[in-house]
């Protein structure tokens, strides 16, 4: 009876040995074939905090359609917070209080050349979304003539930027003129108001300007614009890759829809924007250019390299070249967007 015993407990030990390794081989290839996604219905996060901004129309989509929400189910929950300006969605990445938000490319770099843990996801857009902008009334009719004059325009922002290259083709800088740091409605405000002579706008505000105030555009560049940038933080990237994907997946599917439904995506932009819908199709049609890889990459690097030295001059940048060209090397990840693409 011992005998069989000890023949017996060894053999049931070995079956269990086996099943337990086959148990373990199976769960080692689902979590294998899902390890950027969800294994068993679950994700790596109960929450994703992400931003929408009017200057982002594929932003508008990706909310309004639910897009996040229908990929992640009941198990997180998305929290939208509106960006009111790349330097907002820059403040609020830093601080944490955003795992993804939408910049525009040089707002992005001046972020991360400043130390913010950021990184480029996708590329929502190639917009023309900048221009000196002046009142109806206004004698202003060169870049030239800004000289001595006060400017409205948001630190830290495309449109600042915009301003700080055209000045340059004038043989002037920032200190040649008296630039008031507002956010770009208050710039428009102000405008409007005459308590600044020019502003440095940004859309969808700027097209309204034009049609309801009668501003007038006197100086457009679409060299001196940079791509829209989908931005997220360094520790979501790495603790948090399939939910990520999601996001990246979503703005993905927004662009294939706004592109084949340009109207009603100008539609949803005039409600959120509160503008006329007219202005809206404007932005969508002329000015957005949403027709673009979101992959980033060498294009994106291109004019973030040709904006690179008004950074360094402008004094923004507290580590100067260094940290700039650190910056350059380090914004880009476009293995989401390769992966959305692909």
């Amino acid at each position: 009876m011992s005998t069989v015993i000890r023949r017996t407990v060894p053999a049931l030990a070995v079956g269990a040995v086996v099943m337990l390794m086959a148990t373990g081989c199976l769960a080692g290839e689902n979590a294998s074939s899902s390890s950027d996604g969800a294994s068993a219905g679950s994700w790596s996060t109960d929450t994703l905090s992400i931003d929408f901004a009017t200057y982002n129309p594929l932003s508008l989509v990706v909310k309004d359609q639910g897009l996040i929400e229908k990929a992640l189910g009941d198990d997180v929950d998305v929290e939208w917070t509106q960006s009111a300006g790349s330097n907002k969605a820059n403040e609020l990445l830093r601080a944490g209080a955003l795992d993804v938000g939408s910049t525009a490319g040089s707002a992005a770099l001046l972020a991360r050349a400043n130390g913010s843990p950021i990184k480029v996801i996708d590329v929502y857009s190639q917009p023309e979304w900048s221009a000196i902008v002046v009142g109806p009334d206004s004698d202003i009719t060169s870049v030239a003539d800004l000289k001595g004059k006060k400017v409205a325009a948001t630190s830290g922002t495309d449109p600042y930027f915009f301003l700080l290259q055209a000045l340059e083709t004038e043989g002037l800088s920032v200190k040649d003129v008296d630039v008031q740091n507002l956010q770009h409605a208050d710039g428009r405000a102000a405008l409007d108001g005459g308590s600044v002579d020019a502003w440095a706008g940004l859309d969808p505000i700027m097209a309204a300007a034009e049609v309801e105030s009668g501003d007038k555009l006197i100086y457009r560049n679409v060299d001196f614009n940079s791509y829209g940038f989908l931005n997220a933080t360094e520790d979501f990237l790495t603790d948090h890759k399939d939910v990520a994907q999601v996001v990246v997946d979503a703005y993905e599917e927004a662009r294939t829809w706004a592109l084949a439904h340009p109207d009603e995506t100008a539609a949803l932009l005039a409600k959120v924007a509160g503008i006329d819908p007219k202005v809206a199709t404007t932005v969508i049609g002329e000015r957005s250019n949403l027709d673009v890889s979101g992959v980033p990459g060498e294009a994106q690097l291109a004019v973030l390299k040709k904006i690179a030295p008004v950074l360094v001059d402008s004094d923004a940048v507290t580590g100067g070249q260094d940290a700039v060209d650190k910056a350059l090397d380090t914004i880009i990840e476009p293995s989401f967007a390769e992966k959305a693409a692909g």
